[in-house]
């Protein structure tokens, strides 16, 4: 038996091997999404009629004066920027978190928008803004659909996630008075990771920085998966044809080097070098931070058995990290300027010492 550790943190000891749940991948730098893996959202029970519609908060005025053209599958619609950072935050993370954390996700959101409408040419999408692809830009849940998922809580709901995107009703998160790539992501086991270890580029305000989330406050935080080392060895082929396995299924992965976050850079699988987001792709993982164990050298009877913690790319806002923060009384800018290093809200810029 042969286990190969592929991060420093200590991890205590894991839970039992979970299914593995398939988590979409963050794109590359220059086809970058919001985030890439969802949090897994609660399911209401409709057992009494919901709240009338007319108690709902109503749109900031900022927002409401700006448009956002929004892509689903074929089609383009334009919406008020209030109208979809209501559906996207309703997509992106459960109404039951704090209100302060979904007052950090409606900044994010807003910030992506802005960030795609002002990124150099070409633009990710010819004809709309953003779009619903949560693999691409951000997910969005319509009130149609938020209607059947909440049920009788419907309208508590969506009196929560309208507050919460209405008091920060304009504001977005600035780097250099530019708004940022706001990447956000599920969870992360003790610090988030730097974005040159995930993609191709550094950004200045995405930094790694300590997360708060533990196993007890972040469902699935450590998660397992197991692959026969049948499949293990032809999904690895099928990737990289110049791999060679040997007869002892033990040494296929050797050569393992991890970043200072603790999530897997790099290996080789039968000779072939693969980065740690390449193999996490390719198992459908939930995140980079994994140990490895092959449970027999015989590649008729064995299997792998990947660890994980963490859930998502790690780079930016972890969303279960953002919800501690405010259960503890952080409020939504302490939360922002924690995930994302020397980012402010764009209302606190300061030119002439008048705020803007």
């Amino acid at each position: 038996m042969k286990k190969i550790a592929l991060f420093s943190l200590t991890l205590g000891i894991f839970a039992a091997a979970l299914s593995i749940v398939s988590a979409l991948i963050f794109p590359m730098e220059g086809v970058s999404a919001a985030r890439d893996a969802p949090i897994e959202q609660e399911q209401e029970s409709p057992s009494a009629p919901p709240e009338p519609e007319t108690s709902l908060p109503p749109p900031g005025e900022n927002d409401a004066r700006v448009n956002v053209r929004v892509k689903d599958g074929d089609s383009v619609s334009e919406m008020s920027m209030f109208e979809y950072l209501v559906g996207a935050v309703a997509g992106e993370m459960p109404a039951s978190f704090e209100p302060e954390a979904l007052r950090a996700q409606s900044a994010a959101a807003r910030t992506y928008v802005w960030y795609n409408i002002s990124a150099a040419e070409p633009k990710k999408h010819a004809d709309a803004d953003v779009c619903t692809d949560p693999g691409c830009c951000a997910a969005f849940t319509s009130e149609t659909e938020l209607r059947e998922k909440w049920g009788a809580d419907f309208g508590k709901n969506l009196a929560k996630i309208r507050a919460a995107v209405a008091a920060t009703d304009g504001i977005y998160i600035t780097y250099d008075s530019e708004p940022i790539l706001a990447a956000f992501h599920a969870s992360s086991y003790g610090s988030t990771e730097n974005a040159e270890d995930v993609w191709s580029g550094a950004r200045p305000y995405l930094v790694s920085v300590p997360t708060p989330e533990t196993s007890e406050d972040a469902p699935g935080l450590i998660s397992a998966a197991t692959i026969s080392l049948k499949d293990f060895k032809e999904t690895a082929l099928k990737a990289l044809p110049d791999t060679v396995f040997g007869a002892d299924a033990e040494k296929w992965i050797t050569d393992v080097a991890y970043d200072e976050a603790g999530r897997a850079a790099s290996m080789k699988i039968g000779g072939a070098e693969i980065t740690g987001a390449r193999l996490r792709e390719l198992f459908g993982l939930r995140s980079t931070a994994i140990t490895v164990y092959v449970s027999s050298p015989d590649e008729n009877t064995g299997d792998v058995i990947f660890t994980t913690a963490g859930h998502g790319h790690g780079v930016g806002m972890s969303q279960y990290g953002a919800n501690i923060m405010a259960k503890n009384g952080a409020d939504w800018r302490e939360i922002i300027k924690t995930y994302y290093t020397g980012a402010i809200p764009s209302d606190e810029i300061f030119t002439e010492g008048i705020a803007l």
